[in-house]
């Protein structure tokens, strides 16, 4: 029997792989030259077909009576209602730009094509981009903006179009998509999520979503609705959510240029005073999607927003947590995560 080979790299902001498996502007685009010139996203077919725009409407009437987000409150966004994300129809953008913080797969060399959304319908109390995220803060743009950003990140380098808390604006990424792949858009598009997401909106995504990047925060309910604004159902709906986000796209694997083009790649946040469950969440994954999922063990928590009122999150994470949780990866199977360096 061969030996498993383990491949350690270090990218990013310190992270280290483990595997244990041997056009800005109204013209149409060129081809991007910043991936594999055989890659075309699956949109691009729907868009031709009329397709792609045919599901954006149906996310857009959706608002009408929102139910985007599992949390279903039934506002009318049309009329300038809020929902509970703090968002009604007009579209909020923090920014847009080349990251370099993500996964090595996804950044390249020309970086993952980033656009930062305002809202969330999560609204955790640790939430390390509270300003936007809770507060708000942003810009508003019209869909044709929208779309001209992802072409300009095409046009600059970008390898992918990231979109970072997508749930509540998805209706408008895929109007703008619909008219970004129409000039020449051919990058993979990164759904960005807090992993909280309604099965009936997923199906809507699917063939859309070339890559899939939700979080998974929590595995116990009661914690869940303490830090996460009451989202008592999160695990639960989480599971379901990633089993579907499996389904459509399946394993996340890097092409031989290095960069993942579709797939599943889970991240799960270590937190002080294990509140996020961390053997119970990896334990799941490995014994419900295959031990090669991709999965990110991340290190970074900070006691962000109002953090410093809950006493249990009021820190950072200590060595002998994140190391805890690393050795839970390894005791469940998993053969493909990546771990922060601490």
């Amino acid at each position: 029997m061969k030996r498993a080979r383990v491949l350690v790299k270090i990218f990013g902001l310190g992270l280290m792989l483990v595997s244990l498996h041997p056009a800005y502007g109204h013209e149409e685009a060129a081809a991007p030259s910043n991936g594999r010139a055989d890659f075309e996203p699956n949109y691009v077919k729907l868009q031709r077909t009329g397709e792609l725009k045919k599901r954006a409407e149906e996310l857009w009437n959706i608002m009408e009576r929102c139910t985007l987000c599992p949390r279903a409150c039934g506002v009318n966004r049309h009329k300038g209602e809020k929902g509970f994300c703090g968002a009604s129809s007009e579209l909020v953008i923090s920014s847009h730009h080349p990251h370099f913080g993500e996964e090595k797969p996804l950044v390249g060399t020309g970086g993952s094509g980033t656009i930062f959304f305002s809202n969330c319908s999560l609204r955790c109390v640790f939430c390390i981009n509270w300003e936007t995220s809770i507060g708000g803060v942003g810009k508003s743009r019209s869909i044709e903006e929208l779309a001209e950003m992802m072409l300009e990140l095409q046009r600059i380098g970008c390898h992918n179009i990231n979109c970072v808390t997508p749930t509540h604006y998805s209706a408008h990424i895929l109007l703008a998509l619909d008219i970004a792949a129409g000039k020449g858009l051919r990058l993979p598009l990164v759904y960005n999520t807090c992993g909280w997401e309604s099965l009936e909106i997923l199906k809507k995504l699917d063939g859309v979503v070339d890559i899939y990047l939700p979080d998974f925060k929590y595995s116990d309910s009661a914690m869940a609705a303490r830090y996460s604004s009451g989202a008592r159902g999160y695990p639960r709906v989480t599971k379901e959510a990633l089993l579907e986000m499996h389904r459509q796209v399946g394993v996340a694997r890097p092409a031989e240029d290095g960069l993942i083009y579709q797939g599943l790649m889970i991240r799960h946040l270590v937190m002080p005073n294990n509140v996020g469950g961390t053997r119970e969440v990896v334990k799941w994954i490995a014994e419900n999607l295959p031990k090669d999922t991709y999965v990110t063990i991340m290190s970074q928590y900070r006691p962000m927003h109002r953090a410093s009122e809950y006493p249990a999150i009021s820190r950072r994470i200590t060595r002998k947590e994140y190391e805890e949780a690393v050795g839970y990866a390894r005791e469940a199977g998993l053969t493909n995560f990546a771990a922060q360096g601490y």
